[in-house]
This record gives structure tokens, C-alpha cells and sequence, in this order.
């Protein structure tokens, strides 16, 4: 009876302890948009419309990130093309944790922009949300290519003498604010 107490106690402590670690070893996802929706759609530039990847944030704000306006690519990527393959890649970083920051690198030669957990990184292969156009700077396109009205909320841009770092999750509160 007592073997049979003890038994039913330490299988309950070893239930007890495993819930304890899958707590603490538990990464939770970016508190930016527990549920934010990475997709193509159109929005209009000057006076066409154009693809353009969005982040739909827990509020349901449309929060424009790239439009996709350039056709120097060769087919077949267009920048229809661009823009789902691109939104796909924001939502599987997204979800995987990855997408903290967005830093401009040079990969290969060529300028890339990147999808990062933490500052200061740099970008590999395995991270590279889309290539830029050869011959471009990516730290410009960088503060050019996202929504001024994300970075006009401050404390979203960083910058060291080699890397800009966009942090990813202060761009998207403060252009949903807008």
C-alpha cells in the first residue's frame, strides 16, 4: 500500500516537473501580433495598383511592409510573383520565431534583406526574405523600401557602422498606431 502511495506521488511529480520545463523551455512567438497574418494584396502607388505584401496584425490593422513596383527581375518574377513568394517567407519566419528584426546584408555578393531573431546578426542563406537589385545599397533600400509610418514612431532604427537593424516588432505597433 505504501509502494503503491509512493509510486502514485512521484508519477505525480515527474507530470508536475515536465509541465514546469515545457513551460520554461517554451519560446513564445513575438508580442507584436500574437496573431499576425503575412499576405499579398494591392495597394495603390501613385496612380496604379500594385502588389503588395501586408501584415494583418491582432487588431485587424492592414499594415503595408514592401511594394512590390520594380519589374527589373526576368520573369518568371514578376513583382505579382515576388510578392507571394516574399509574404510566404515573412509568414514562415514569422511563425518560426525568426522574424524579431529586419537587417540589410550583402550575401554572395549580393545585397539582401533579412530576417533576423536579434540585432546585429547579419543575414545567412536560410534567412534571406528577398534579393535586391545588383549594385544597390541595401542599408539605403533598407529605410526606403518599409512604410515611413512605421519608422516615423522612433526606436525602430539600428544602426551600427556595418548594419541597419530594423526592429521588426516596434515597426509593426507604431505603423498600426498610424
Amino acid at each position: 500500500m505504501k509502494l503503491d502511495l509512493l509510486v502514485r506521488a512521484l508519477s505525480g511529480a515527474a507530470i508536475a516537473s515536465l509541465s514546469v520545463l515545457s513551460a520554461v523551455t517554451f519560446k513564445p512567438m513575438p508580442s507584436y501580433a500574437q496573431e499576425a497574418t503575412f499576405y499579398c494584396g494591392t495597394s495603390k502607388h501613385g496612380n496604379k495598383y500594385v502588389p503588395t505584401t501586408f501584415a494583418r496584425t491582432q487588431d485587424g490593422k492592414r499594415v503595408p511592409i514592401v511594394r512590390w513596383v520594380s519589374n527589373y527581375f526576368p520573369p518568371p518574377w514578376t513583382p505579382k510573383r515576388r510578392c507571394g513568394a516574399v509574404s510566404s517567407k515573412f509568414q514562415r519566419f514569422y511563425d518560426h520565431g525568426i522574424l524579431r528584426y529586419i537587417t540589410a546584408d550583402t550575401l554572395q555578393g549580393q545585397p539582401v534583406l533579412c530576417a533576423t531573431p536579434s540585432p546585429g546578426i547579419g543575414c545567412r542563406r536560410d534567412t534571406v526574405l528577398f534579393t535586391l537589385k545588383p549594385g544597390s545599397n541595401p542599408q539605403a533600400t533598407i529605410r526606403r523600401l518599409l512604410d515611413r509610418r512605421g519608422l516615423a514612431g522612433g526606436m525602430v532604427l539600428n544602426e551600427s557602422s556595418n548594419s541597419v537593424d530594423i526592429d521588426f516588432e516596434r515597426y509593426l505597433e507604431s505603423a498600426a498606431k498610424r
